[in-house]
Formats: C-alpha cells, structure tokens, sequence
C-alpha cells in the first residue's frame, strides 16, 4: 500500500486510513473526489508508514505494527495482533456526512460597538457588514460498538462530575467552566483523537454511541493504541501531539492568590507574612486589572500602585517567591495602546475587543506587548485568563438547559470565528506565549496557567484549572473525577482555585456558593481546608477567589485547628516536591500524566470503573479527597472516617498510620482535619522532602528515602536546575532506586548526568515503615547498598 494510505468508498464516503506509526491509525472521511489534507494545529507531521494490505473475498485486513484494520462492506474493525477486538463501527451506517454551508461574518472595523462589564471581564458586542458563504463544510457523525467490560476516560473537565463516561453524554465546547480536551482513552488501552475544532458531542448513552460533529471540512480522526495498557498509550499520544515540557520546579510549590491584591505594597507584605510565619510559599499572583484604571487587557503595570516594578518583584526574589500576573486576549479602552496597535494592524476580531490569535504576527505582537510591558520587569509566569473568549450564558437566575447552554455560547463564538475551528482559540494563544518567551530566553521556562485547553495544549508550557466555580461540597466532590478526566486525555497539568472562586450565592445562577460569610464562617473553612488537601496532590496547588481573603492568617493563628491543618497541608506539598517532580521528568519522557485514574493504572480490577472519587499521584499513591462535611457538625453527627477502596493485586500502607492492608477490599480509614486518606502501594519508593520554605530551599535539605516493602520495586529520581531549558540538552541528573524484597536491600544507583549547581552530595534518610530507626547515609553519586529490616 503506497504512504498515501489505503482508500475505500461506501455510500458516497470516501475514507482513508493512513498509519503514522506502528500503533497510530488516521481515519479521514470525505464526500470530496480528494482529501484536503490542511495542516493539522494538534497532531505533529508524521511520516506515513508503509502498511499492508490483504483482500479476500469482500474482507481487507490492512496492518502496520500492532492495530490491524478490518474493513467488511465499508465497516471498520480495530484489532490488536492476536485479532482481539479493540473498537468497531456498526454494521449499518457507521459514518455519515451531511454537507452545509459555512456562513463567515465580514465586519466594519468602523462601525459601531456596544461594550459592557461582567462578572467575567469586559464583553464587546458588533453587528457584522456582511455574512457570506465562505465554502461547503459537513455536519458528521461517527458510531462506534464499545466492547461491554471496558471503561472511558477523557473528553476534558466539565460541570457534571461524571468519572468513567461509558452510559453518558457530553457536550464538547469551550466555557469558563468546561475546559474541552477531545481524547478519548479506554481501559482496553487504546484512545481516540478527534481532530477537529468545532462544537461536539460524544454519546454512549440511549440516543447511541457515537461522536457528533458540527461544522468539519473532513471527519478526522486518530485510532492509537500502544501494548494494551494505558501507559503505552500515552506514549503514542505524546508522538502525535508532542512532549509536555518540564514546569518551573517553583510551580510545584504552594501559590498564594486572591481577586485581588491591589498594589506592590499589599503583595509584599503578604510575602513578608508567610516568611515570617515560616509557612512555605512559591509564587504570589496578581489578578486583573493590573493596568491602569479604564485601559482593560493592557499589559503594563499601573504606575499609581506599582511605581517601581523591578524593585518590587526583585524584592519578591529575594524572599525566593516568585510573581504570576494575569493577561487578558480582550483590550478595552482610547489610551490602551496594545488594543490601539492591534487595530492599527487590523490584528482584532471583528468586536475589536479580541485580538485575533489564529494569527501568528498578532500572537507576535502580543507577546511583544507583554515582554515590553511585564516580563522585562521581572515577571516570572502567566495567567492567561479568559482563553476561550466567548461566552454568553453568564446572566440571569436560572441556569440554561444544556443544549441552549451550547447553542448560546458556540453561537456568540461564531459570530467571530469559524464555526470550524471556534474550540482552537486558547491553543493559538498558548502557543504564542510559548514561542514568544522561548524565542526571549532559555534560560526561564514557560508557566502559563489558562482557563481553557484542547489536545496539543501542554507542548505549550499550559496548567489548565476548572474556571470560576463555587463554593460548596458538591462542587468539590464534581472536581475529583473531572480533574482525572482532564489528565486522562493526555493534557496532564490540571488545577482548581482553593475555596472555589465565589464563595457565597447571587442572583446569578452561576455564583451559587453556600458560605455567603466566607472564612468568618467555620463551615466554609472547613471546605477550604478540605480543597486544599485535594489541591496538594494536583500537579498545581493554588489558592484563589473572590470574595473572601485566602492566605493562611484568614484561617486563626497557630494553635487553632484550621489555620494548623492548612499549615500541614502545604508543608505536605513540599514532602511530596520531589516525587511530584520526578513525575513530571516520566511524563516529559512518556507522555504518562502525574495523575491518573485508578482504573486506566489497574484495568483488570472492574470495580474500579464505579469508583470515580478516589485518585492517584503515578501509579504509587492512592488518594481519597474529603468531600463532604465532618468536622463541623455537631458531636452527634460528627464521624472522620471515610471509606476507601483499594485496588487489587497489590497490599497498601495508610501514608499517616503505615498500615498494611490488603488490596481488593473497602476500608474504613481516619479522616481528620489535618488529613484526607492516602495509601502507599507496596514496592514503592517515596522520596520525601524535607521542611523547606519554599522549592528552591529542597535541594540543601535531607531527603527522607521511605521504602515500603510487600514487592520489588524501584524509583528513578529525577533533579536539575529547577528552571532553564538546560534539561532538554541534558543538564538533569537521574539516580536509580532498587528494593530487593526477598533480601531487605535497597540498592541505590551511580547518579546519571549533572546539571549546573548540582549538590555533589546529599543526606539521604532511609526508612522502612514499622522497622529500625531511619538510616542516615551521605550520597555521593556512586552506587550504595543499605540493608534495612521491615515490618
């Protein structure tokens, strides 16, 4: 079969099957004579493979590595090697098109605009000059025939609070609180990429099971499928769409935010606080409106409340904390000069409030902006809010019905963008900054937390987090398997804002927060304790919202249960720093998310697929997040236990208690304030670091080494500078850890590589739990054995 692909035609659809690596499977549908063959702004160009072909009869079978393709009277069958079956289409129409024009507004860049302030930021209406018929697209529909023991994960985070998504139904676009990622994966171990830009939605449910497209020049879509587990899946994720950069380390760290602080003066203090306290802090953020008063989205520092930017964030670095800032794709006002350069190169949509991202001289503009304006004052990472830029459902008492909620916001989309590609925006954006600052400096790498995120995002150096949610339980529990939804599609850097970002209810239907009395009320800090020990095992820990101050004082003072539980929580997130850290080095290399859904990591244990409230950090920690009131309540009510289940084939260690149990069982475990339930999987090597202030502080400290034996197991370290593209020319050190069960031996290995500043040395305390006191060794890059007794 030539690269080109193998080609067949049934019903008038034209569909090819091209496979781009041992494993990769596109699938293109067309009613057109040839395929158009654009560009994709996802999948990463891939050289076809030669594949093979075989007809018998009305059956070919077309392979290449490890998927063969079965297709029988126009029907597509997907198979592993030994001709299990993975995933098949229907026998009766299995793919339809339907042609429809693809209507393009045309705007006056003279003509009148009506501008207006919300709760999300500046809005700007225009009515267009013209609609015109821009080309003939497809409406498209692709059923599928799921295999009946097998779960799904992916699709993005969402409202809903849906875990595995086999039986459900989910609306695809893009909205301050739904941030869409069109990946697909199974427990089965393989996955799909929909490549295409437009309002979907997926089915599994009594209407069918098929992906629905709204507007598409061609049905495109990629079958991936590695050694039958997730992990080999991911690493052909991470093919088509590109490796996911190492964060600063400093973005691990604990991150200290609010709506909003509003001068130099006010942030400092609030640095000066922590460190005072000795409570661990890495990053303070500034919200909007960091530019001067009427002039929205300029990136330049208000002179009146930040008269010396250098000063002030060069006194931040030295308290080692370092500065986010928020940046706006919307500009408003007649002095802002970025909105008025923009225009004059006519970079702006056509409500010339958005500038216009699917074009890289304006993405290049942009960025200039914000490296005149901020960066060169010593700006260290980026919160590009408000990345999907349309959104017209944010008023009124009653929330919109599902479908109006879609057609309302795809619609205002529209307006503006082509229908085709209205769910792109954020990934252009990002992909700007990204060039942008690379192009700048290697030497700090790119943090851009943003609210919205599509499949290829995370090349970008993106932490996507849940939007402008409220505050209350069930708000909190929805996010525990909509977080893993998200990093399950392969975009693995997923957050949340500590507390929720409204924390009491109005009129809107969307501030429906229960604790209208924020941290003055000892129920609401009850949750927001609660969130932040979700938070601390997300791959980013960060305090936010409006309406109630955040930092650490708002809870007591030392002493008192809240403030001395939120204490723990933080000083919990440095103990797990490099183990996170060292996560994030795997899934740069793997493409394999630092949060996984249990089920995708044990795929034979099916009753996980109806566990959709517990989590884990690799495939080594299992965590159970709080989401529901304990503490309180009165006495009568009050009971801190929660109920975990333990996935079989493996024993498990209580992280508090270092007790031992069983896999494959439900257990009753403590919940107190100061903690939500963790286990540590048998085998596992946990490093844990030590009590340091802030990231930068880790390297100089003991590392504690916890061996928790039941198995072999192993642990592959992973440090470098913290900062800098100099990992990717392999400035990194790697050491490897091998516990011998059998023989009690830890066997620690010669390091591998170095980096600038690298410690040529460190203490290392060795422990088991329930054994001899801990083993205090000096490391210094050649190979040791430690024997150690066990429980």
């Amino acid at each position: 079969m030539p690269s080109t692909g193998y080609v067949f035609t049934h019903n008038d659809i034209r569909t090819r099957l091209m496979f781009l690596d041992k494993g990769i499977v596109r699938v293109t549908r067309t009613r057109r004579d040839a395929f158009l063959d654009a560009p994709s702004p996802v999948v990463e160009p891939l050289e076809a493979l030669e594949a093979q072909a075989v007809s018998t009869g009305t059956e070919t079978v077309v392979t290449a590595g490890s998927v063969r393709v079965v297709v029988r009277n126009g029907v597509m069958t997907f198979t592993d090697e030994k001709r299990q079956v993975l995933l098949r289409e229907p026998e009766n129409r299995s793919c339809s098109l339907q042609e429809k024009p693809v209507m393009i507004n045309h705007y006056d860049l003279q003509g009148p605009v009506r501008e207006e302030k919300s709760v999300d930021g500046v809005r700007a209406f225009a009515m267009p000059a013209e609609t015109v018929k821009d080309r003939v697209a497809y409406e498209a529909k692709q059923q599928f025939v799921f295999s009946q023991d097998e779960g799904f994960y992916g699709l993005g985070s969402h409202e809903e609070g849906i875990g595995n998504l086999r039986g459900h139904f989910r609306m695809l676009y893009q909205h301050n609180m739904k941030a869409v990622v069109p990946v697909l994966v199974s427990t089965r171990g393989w996955g799909i990429l929909f490549d295409m830009g437009c309002l979907m939605a997926f089915h599994d449910d009594a209407e069918g099971s098929y992906l629905w497209a709204d507007c598409v020049d061609e049905l495109d879509w990629y079958f991936f499928y590695g050694q039958g587990d997730y992990a080999s899946a991911m690493q052909k994720y991470r093919l088509m769409t590109g490796a996911t950069p190492m964060l600063p380390k400093y973005a691990l760290g604990y991150i200290q935010s609010k709506e909003r602080y509003k001068d130099a003066e006010e942030m400092l203090a609030v640095a000066e606080e922590y460190r005072r306290r000795k409570i661990p802090l890495d990053m303070i953020v500034l919200d909007w409106q960091s530019w001067p008063e009427g002039q929205w989205g300029w990136k330049h520092f208000d002179e009146s409340r930040f008269p010396d930017p250098d000063s002030f964030t060069g006194k931040l670095h030295e308290m080692h904390v370092k500065l986010m800032i928020s940046i706006w794709p919307s500009m408003q006002g007649a002095q802002n000069l970025d909105r008025k350069a923009m225009l004059e190169n006519g970079y702006m949509l056509g409500n010339r409030l958005i500038y216009d991202a699917f074009r890289p001289e304006a993405r290049a503009l942009y960025w200039r902006q914000a490296r005149d304006g901020l960066f060169c004052h010593g700006v260290d990472a980026w919160w590009c809010d408000c990345s999907e830029p349309f959104e017209s459902d944010w008023h009124g008492e009653i929330k919109p019905e599902p479908a109006l909620r879609a057609a309302m916001n795809t619609e205002e989309a529209k307006r503006y963008l082509d229908p085709a590609r209205i769910s792109l925006y954020s990934l252009f954006h990002s992909q700007g900054i990204w060039e942008g600052q690379r192009s700048e400096t290697l030497e700090k790498r790119v943090c851009n937390l943003t609210r919205s995120s599509w499949a290829g995002q995370h090349r970008y150096g993106t932490v996507t987090w849940s939007g402008d949610v409220s505050a209350n339980w069930e708000t909190l529990r929805r996010h525990v398997p909509e977080g893993l939804n998200f990093c399950a599609a392969g975009e693995a850097f997923w957050s949340t804002d500590i507390g929720a970002f409204f924390p009491g209810r109005m009129r809107p239907w969307f501030i429906d927060g229960d604790f209208d009395a924020g941290m003055a009320d000892p129920a609401y800090r009850e949750l927001y304790i609660r969130w932040a020990q979700y938070a601390a095992y997300l791959p980013m820990m960060r305090s936010h919202g409006t309406g109630t101050p955040r930092e650490i004082w708002r809870l007591g003072e030392e002493g008192t249960p809240f403030y001395d539980a939120m204490a723990e929580t933080i000083r919990l997130r440095y103990h797990l720093t490099p183990f996170l850290y060292s996560l994030m080095a795997q899934l740069y290399t793997t493409g394999i998310p630092m949060l996984r859904v249990p089920s995708l990591v044990f795929p034979q244990d099916a009753r996980l697929r109806k566990v959709n409230d517990q989590m884990m950090l690799g495939d080594a920690l299992l965590v159970k997040p709080v989401t529901r009131p304990m503490h309180c309540l009165p006495e009568t009510q009050k009971e801190e236990k929660e109920s975990v289940y333990l996935p079989e084939g493996c024993d498990w260690y209580d992280l508090y208690t270092n007790q031992m149990y069983s896999g494959g069982q439900t257990v009753s475990v403590s919940a107190p304030l100061d903690h939500i339930p963790a286990f540590v999987r048998a085998g596992t090597i946990l490093p844990w670091g030590g009590n340091a202030q802030s990231t930068a502080e880790l390297k100089d400290l003991p590392l504690e080494i916890r061996v928790y034996p039941g198995t072999d197991g192993s642990l592959l370290l992973y440090d470098d500078a913290g900062d800098g593209y100099g990992y990717e020319r392999g400035e990194s050190s790697t050491v490897p850890f091998q516990w011998n069960d059998n023989k009690r031996l830890l066997t620690i290995g010669a390091r591998q590589g170095s980096y600038p500043g690298m410690p040529q040395e460190q203490t290392l305390v060795i422990s088991v739990p329930g054994g001899q006191a801990a083993k205090r060794i000096v490391y210094r890059g050649e190979s040791m054995e430690v024997i150690l007794n066990s429980i």
